[in-house]
């Protein structure tokens, strides 16, 4: 797929992922009777299906290598299952606006604290600077994006919104940290992802029964179910897969804040959503965020450094 495997490739190929993900709000958006738990259910489970598909024969390969590391296979597949029942019902709870920030946001801050406290990497101080600027963009954007009808009201269900936000992201960093571990004990990087969503298509298929009403209704509902497991999550996960051969989980869910800023682009651009002046400072600060992290990567992030940059 890739010309020339190397640290700048995967960080590319990272970014690519997340251009793909950050098209789902806007295709989610041409099916507004559908639930958004059953979209993310059926993309998620889907995609895992196309994967384990894609990958039967590196799978059968690496079986043994699969077997002999169980925790993080399960670990890793339960927090694919996870990831999308928690990240839908967040903005739900809370309104679209602060489960996005709070579930993008917290995911490169728990996957440094995953590779910092189990993996003991180190912590430099160029990826705390490229956080904050990460993260005070993400919030800037979203407030971009505000109107009166997207701000959520603070009651308790507003706050269990926060708290499934936090499990959204720490999930994502689990999975991407998981996927990371496996393959730098040799497993190849489609048959880390294959096999974790093979895992939690097993868990999220079944829930269809209960959630998807109007999935399968009308031309265009099945057209955006069928785009969001085929092109953001099969093809957008295989992009990311390769990207974590070669830079660490921490650094890959950094350069994924470009999905919000994506996002946003799609929606100004075709849904004709209004975005405030204080949003594009936002994209600014999301940019210098990804510069310092890509700037830092061709000289070190390697499978052997121990450092997270």
């Amino acid at each position: 797929m890739f010309v020339k495997d190397s640290p700048v490739t995967a960080a590319f190929a990272i970014a690519v992922a997340a251009i793909l993900w950050g098209t789902t709000g806007t295709a989610a958006s041409f099916a507004p009777n559908v639930s958004p738990l059953a979209t993310g259910a059926f993309a998620m489970g889907v995609g895992g299906v196309l994967m384990v598909l894609r990958s039967i024969k590196h799978l059968l390969e690496d079986k043994a290598l699969l077997m002999a590391q169980p925790k993080n296979l399960m670990l890793g597949g339960l927090s694919v299952a996870i990831y999308p029942l928690a990240f839908y019902s967040s903005m739900k709870l809370s309104g679209v606006a602060i489960g996005t920030v709070v579930s993008i946001t917290s995911a490169p801050f728990f996957t440094v604290l995953l590779e910092r406290l189990i993996s003991k990497k180190l912590i430099s101080l160029n990826w705390i600077i490229s956080f904050i600027f990460g993260g005070v963009g993400v919030i800037l954007l979203t407030i971009g994006k505000q109107t009166e009808t997207t701000i959520h009201p603070i009651d308790k269900l507003h706050h269990w919104g926060i708290c499934l936000g936090l499990i959204a992201g720490l999930a994502y960093a689990i999975y991407s940290w998981a996927a990371r571990q496996m393959i730098e004990n040799g497993v190849r990087s489609n048959s880390s992802m294959a096999s974790m969503f093979a895992f939690a298509a097993i868990l999220l298929l079944p829930s269809l029964w209960f959630t998807a009403d109007n999935l399968f209704t009308g031309a265009i509902n099945i057209s955006v179910a069928v785009y969001m497991a085929t092109v953001p999550m099969f093809i957008g996960y295989l992009f990311f897969g390769y990207g974590l051969k070669h830079i660490h989980a921490s650094t890959a869910t950094m350069i994924t804040l470009l999905e919000p800023a994506v996002a946003t682009l799609f929606a100004i651009i075709i849904v004709g959503e209004q975005f405030h002046f204080i949003g594009w400072i936002g994209m600014i600060f999301i940019s210098i965020c990804l510069a310092r992290q890509v700037k830092k990567i061709p000289s070190s992030q390697r499978q052997t450094t121990n450092a997270v940059y």
